[in-house]
C-alpha cells in the first residue's frame, strides 16, 4: 500500500514539473490557457487518485472480518488483523459458553416438575417452562406476553404486584387442576428492581395431608371427648349420692366400658403413630397366615355369634416373614369390620392364597357395602362411609387406616371392592 501512495505522488509531481517547464518555455501563454492547461492537470490528476484509491481500498474491502487473514492484505495492517482475529475467538468462545449455558438452563428447567417464570421489570415473559404451563393449566403464551397473561386470578396479580413493587410474596392458587403455591421475588440491582422470578409448586396432596390433620385432630378431640363426658357424669352422680345402690353395678359397667373403648382408641393411636414414624420395632418371624386367621376368628367368635354372623376360613397354608403383631391388626380389623358392618344373620369369608412371589389375604362378606364416592376415603382415619349407621357400630374409626399402614409397612398393597351384597378386602404381601 504504501508503494502505490508514492507512486501516486510521485505521477503527481511529475506533471506539476512539466507543467511547470511548459509554461517557462512557453511564457507569452494567455492566463486564460494557463487556467485551461491547469483544469486539464487537475482532471488527470484525479482520475489517477480514483484509479489508484480503488486499487488501494480494494484488499481492504476483501478482508473477511470473521476470519481475517493478515497474509493476503497490506503489511501495515498485519498488527490491527492478528488483533482483529484473536478479539473473534475470544468473542466466539464467549458465544458457545452463552449457547452453552441457555441450553443447560433449559435443559434443567424444563425438566422441574415445578413452574419456574422470569419476567422483566415491565413484567414481560423472558423465560417459562413448560412445568408453569402445565401447573396453571394452560397452553404456551406467545413470545413478549405480559406475566399477568398466565392467571386472572386477583390472588395472582396481587402477588405478581407485591413481587414488582420489590416485596417477596406468596399466595395460594386454588384450580380445577389442584392446589398451587405461587412464590414470586423481585430480582434487585441495588436500589434498581430488574424484574421477578416466580416460582409455582404443586401442593395439592399437602393440603389434603394438612385438611386430613385437621381433620384428625378435630376427630381425636370428639372421640375423645365422648367417653370422657360419659365417666364424668357418671363420677359426679355418683359423688353426689344421687345414684340409687341397686344401679352401682349399671353405672360402674358404663365407666368401665367407656374406660376401654378410651384405651382402645389410645392404643390404634400409638399403633398408627408408630407406623406414621416407621418406628416400629422390626420382630419379623415366619408366620402362617392360615394359623393366624384361625386364631383371629377365634377370638371374634363371640362378636360373630351375638349377631347370628358366620365365618369360614379357606386356603393354604402361606408362611409370610414379617411383624406378627402388625399382620395380626390388619387380619383382626378386616375380619371386624365384617362383623360390625355386616347384616344379622350374614356371613363373611376369609381366604388365604398366593400368587407369584405374593402372599394373598381376601375377607369378604354380605355386608351393607360401600358407595363408590367413598370407596377412595376409607382408608383415611375416623373416616366414616355412614356416619349415621356409624354411631350405633363400637370402634375407634381407625381401623382400615392400621390395616393400609400395616400393609404399607410390609411393602404390600391393600384393596376394596364393593356393592349393595357386601365387600371384598385384597391384601397382597410380598414373600421374600
Amino acid at each position: 500500500m504504501t508503494k502505490k501512495i508514492f507512486f501516486s505522488i510521485f505521477i503527481t509531481s511529475v506533471l506539476s514539473v512539466a507543467v511547470a517547464m511548459f509554461l517557462t518555455v512557453s511564457g507569452q501563454q494567455t492566463l486564460k490557457e494557463i487556467i485551461r492547461i491547469f483544469f486539464y492537470i487537475f482532471l488527470v490528476v484525479c482520475a489517477l487518485s480514483v484509479i489508484l484509491s480503488k486499487n488501494i481500498v480494494k484488499p481492504v474491502k476483501n478482508i473477511d472480518l470473521d476470519n481475517p487473514k493478515p497474509r493476503k492484505s497490506y503489511k501495515e495492517l498485519f498488527p490491527i488483523l492478528d488483533r482483529l482475529k484473536a478479539q473473534n475467538g475470544k468473542v466466539n468462545r464467549q458465544k458457545t459458553e452463552l449457547i452453552n449455558s441457555r441450553e443447560q438452563f433449559s435443559i434443567i428447567t424444563e425438566n422441574m416438575k415445578e413452574g419456574i417464570i422470569i419476567a422483566d421489570s415491565k413484567t414481560v415473559i423472558l423465560a417459562c417452562n413448560s412445568g408453569a404451563y402445565r401447573l396453571l393449566g394452560i397452553e404456551p403464551l406467545k413470545k413478549g406476553q405480559s406475566i399477568y397473561a398466565l392467571s386472572q386470578e386477583d390472588i395472582f396479580r396481587r402477588c405478581i404486584q407485591d413481587a414488582m413493587g420489590g416485596r417477596n410474596a406468596e399466595c395460594l392458587l386454588k384450580s380445577e387442576q389442584g392446589d398451587r403455591k405461587i412464590i414470586a421475588s423481585p430480582a434487585n440491582s441495588a436500589e434498581t428492581i430488574n424484574g421477578i422470578v416466580v416460582f409455582i409448586l404443586d401442593v395439592t396432596e399437602q393440603q389434603k395431608l394438612e385438611n386430613m390433620r385437621r381433620e384428625f385432630t378435630s376427630n381425636v378431640s370428639h372421640e375423645l371427648k365422648t367417653p370422657l363426658t360419659t365417666i364424668y357424669g357418671i363420677s359426679d352422680m355418683l359423688a353426689n349420692g344421687i345414684v340409687k345402690p341397686e344401679d352401682f353395678t349399671d353405672f360402674g359397667q358404663q365407666i368401665r366400658n367407656e374406660a376401654e373403648r378410651l384405651i382402645i382408641l389410645i392404643d390404634d393411636i400409638v399403633s398408627l403413630s408408630k407406623l406414621d414414624e416407621n418406628s416400629v420395632p422390626e420382630q419379623n418371624e415366619p408366620i402362617d397366615l392360615y394359623s393366624l386367621s384361625e386364631e383371629i376368628l377365634s377370638r371374634l367368635s363371640k362378636n360373630s355369634s351375638d349377631r347370628n354372623i358366620t365365618s369360614s376360613l379357606s386356603g393354604e397354608h402361606i408362611v409370610f416373614t414379617g411383624n406378627r403383631t402388625i399382620i395380626d391388626e390388619i387380619i383382626y380389623n378386616l375380619c371386624d369390620n365384617a362383623i360390625k358392618y355386616n347384616v344379622d344373620g350374614g356371613s363373611f369369608d376369609v381366604r388365604i392364597s398366593h400368587i407369584p412371589m405374593k402372599a394373598v389375604i381376601t375377607v369378604s362378606d354380605t355386608g351393607i357395602g360401600i358407595s363408590d364416592e367413598h370407596i377412595d376415603r376409607i382408608f383415611e382415619r375416623f373416616y366414616r362411609a355412614d356416619k349415621s349407621h356409624s354411631r350405633k357400630i363400637n370402634g375407634t374409626g381407625l381401623g382400615l387406616s392400621i390395616v393400609k399402614h400395616g400393609v404399607s409397612y410390609h411393602g404390600g398393597t391393600v384393596r376394596v371392592t364393593s356393592s349393595e351384597k357386601g365387600s371384598v378386602f385384597i391384601v397382597e404381601l410380598p414373600l421374600k
